[in-house]
C-alpha cells in the first residue's frame, strides 16, 4: 500500500474530481490524504479519505466579497493568484511539506503553487493535473480568454491566426504575476522555474488532463506525458440520491429546464433566478432552479411549475432535464456533457467563457453573457434549443463520445505506473 497526497484548492468543482480520484485509489488499496482548506475537512473525511490542512483557507461560503473579486470577468484570475494564492504561499508550502512526510507520491491541482516546490525539494514522485483545456494555453488550440468574449464572433480562420498570439500574451502576463513565486523559490535556495502558472506547474513524470477528449488534444505544445482521461465525476456535496421533493417534481410533468450557477458563480446570482423564472413563464415550461442561498427568498413566490432547491447531485438530475442552463465551470460542464442535453451557457469568468465557447463549437449550446441575461433573451435562446432538433441530436452524439472516455480507471493507472517508476 502506498501513501498518496492530493493537494487542490478552490470551489467544489476543484474538490470533486479529487474526491473521485482519492476514492478510486483507496479502492485499489492506497492510503490517500487530501491536503485542502479546513472548511472541506468534513466532506473529505466523510468520503473515507485522510485530511491535511492547506492554505489559503478563506471559506468561499462565508467570504462573498472574495468570491466576487475572484469571479470578476477580467481580473478574476489575477485576483486568485496575486491576491489570494501568492500571499499564502509560505504557509501553503509549510503545510504541504508537513503533509507529504512519509508519502510516496504527490498529486497537484493547477492552483497548488507550493506543489512543484515541495516536489523539487523532497524528490517525491509527482503527478500534476489540469481541469480545463485553457490551462494549457496551446497555440494549436484557439481559446477564448475571459477578458475578450468578443473574439467568439470572429471567423474561425482568425481564431487560428490569433491562437499563438493569445497564448504568448497569456504566458507573458502570467510570468509577471509569478515573480513573487520565483522570489520565494530563491529564498529557499532554488533556481528559477519555468512559468509557475503554466509550464512550471506540470510534472515531468505525468500530467492528467481531467476533461473529456471531445474538447481536443493533446497538441504538440502540450507538456510531455499528458494523458487526457475524461471527467472524474463526484457528487459529494448534495449526496447520492435525489431529494424527495425533486424526485416528485420530476414525476409530476414534462422534463424541466434545469438552471444552476455551480458552486462559485452562485454567489453572484444577482437577478439570475428572477430572470430565469420569468423566461420559463414566457415559454410555458417547467424548471428546477438550483439556487443555493437564494432558495429561501424564492420559496413561496414561484409558480408551481418552478421548483427552487439549494442544490442536487448533478449526475442524477441532469439526465432528466429538457435543457441545462449553467455557468460553465468545468465540473458542471463535464457532467452536462455526459447527460446529453442541450445547453444555454452563461459564463462569468476564468475558464468559463472558454468552456462555453467549446460547447457552442460542438453544436449543442448557445451562449448568453451575464450582462445580457434578461428574460426575453433567455426565453428566445431556450426556445431555439428546444425547438431545433439539431441541438438535442448533437448533445446525444457528444454524450455517446464522452461515455467512451476512460476516466477514473485510466487516471488511477497513470498514478500507479508512476509509483512503480524508480524515483
Amino acid at each position: 500500500m502506498s501513501r498518496i497526497v492530493i493537494t487542490t484548492w478552490g470551489s467544489h468543482g476543484d474538490l470533486n474530481p479529487y474526491l473521485a480520484l482519492g476514492a478510486g485509489l483507496r479502492a485499489r488499496g492506497h492510503d490517500v490524504v487530501l491536503c485542502m482548506p479546513e472548511f472541506y475537512a468534513g466532506i473529505i473525511r466523510a468520503a473515507g479519505l485522510g485530511f491535511a490542512p492547506a492554505a489559503p483557507d478563506a471559506d468561499p461560503d462565508l467570504d462573498r466579497d472574495l468570491v466576487v473579486q475572484c469571479m470578476h470577468p477580467r481580473r478574476g484570475a489575477e485576483t486568485i493568484f496575486r491576491d489570494v494564492l501568492i500571499p499564502a504561499l509560505p504557509d501553503a508550502h509549510a503545510r504541504l511539506m508537513a503533509a507529504v512526510q512519509g508519502a510516496d507520491l504527490l498529486v497537484s491541482h493547477p492552483a497548488a503553487l507550493a506543489a512543484p516546490i515541495v516536489a523539487e525539494q523532497t524528490g517525491i514522485r509527482w503527478i500534476s493535473t489540469v481541469l480545463a483545456p485553457l490551462n494549457f494555453m496551446s497555440a494549436y488550440d484557439p481559446i477564448l480568454p475571459p477578458m475578450t468574449p468578443w473574439l467568439r464572433h470572429l471567423p474561425w480562420a482568425w481564431h487560428v491566426r490569433l491562437a499563438d498570439w493569445v497564448a504568448a500574451g497569456g504566458r507573458q502576463v502570467a510570468s509577471r504575476w509569478m515573480e513573487p513565486v520565483q522570489a520565494f523559490r530563491a529564498s529557499l535556495g532554488l533556481g528559477r522555474s519555468d512559468n509557475p502558472m503554466f509550464d512550471g506547474q506540470h510534472a515531468p513524470a505525468g500530467v492528467l488532463a481531467l476533461y473529456s477528449r471531445v474538447f481536443g488534444g493533446p497538441y504538440p505544445d502540450y507538456p510531455p506525458n499528458v494523458t487526457i482521461t475524461g471527467q472524474l465525476p463526484y457528487d459529494a456535496h448534495y449526496g447520492q440520491v435525489l431529494d424527495p421533493a425533486v424526485a416528485a417534481f420530476l414525476r409530476e410533468g414534462p422534463a424541466p429546464i434545469v438552471f444552476t450557477l455551480g458552486s462559485a458563480a452562485v454567489q453572484l446570482d444577482g437577478t439570475f433566478w428572477d430572470e430565469s423564472a420569468a423566461a420559463v413563464s414566457r415559454l410555458g415550461a417547467r424548471a428546477i432552479l438550483l439556487a443555493g442561498k437564494a432558495t429561501e427568498r424564492l420559496t413561496g413566490v414561484l409558480p408551481p411549475t418552478v421548483l427552487a432547491v439549494d442544490g442536487a447531485p448533478h449526475t442524477l438530475l441532469f439526465p432528466h432535464a429538457a435543457a441545462l442552463v449553467h455557468a460553465c465551470g468545468i465540473g458542471t460542464t463535464g457532467t452536462a456533457l455526459r447527460a446529453g442535453r442541450p445547453m444555454l451557457a452563461v459564463p462569468h469568468a476564468n475558464d468559463q467563457p472558454d468552456n462555453a465557447w467549446r460547447l457552442t463549437r460542438l453544436g449543442l449550446a448557445r451562449t448568453v453573457y451575464p450582462g445580457a441575461y434578461k428574460a426575453a433573451r433567455v426565453a428566445r435562446e431556450l426556445e431555439q434549443l428546444l425547438v431545433d432538433p439539431r441541438y438535442a441530436a448533437r448533445a446525444g452524439e457528444v454524450a455517446a463520445q464522452v461515455a467512451q472516455d476512460p476516466g477514473l480507471p485510466l487516471a488511477c493507472d497513470v498514478i500507479e505506473a508512476a509509483l512503480l517508476t524508480p524515483g
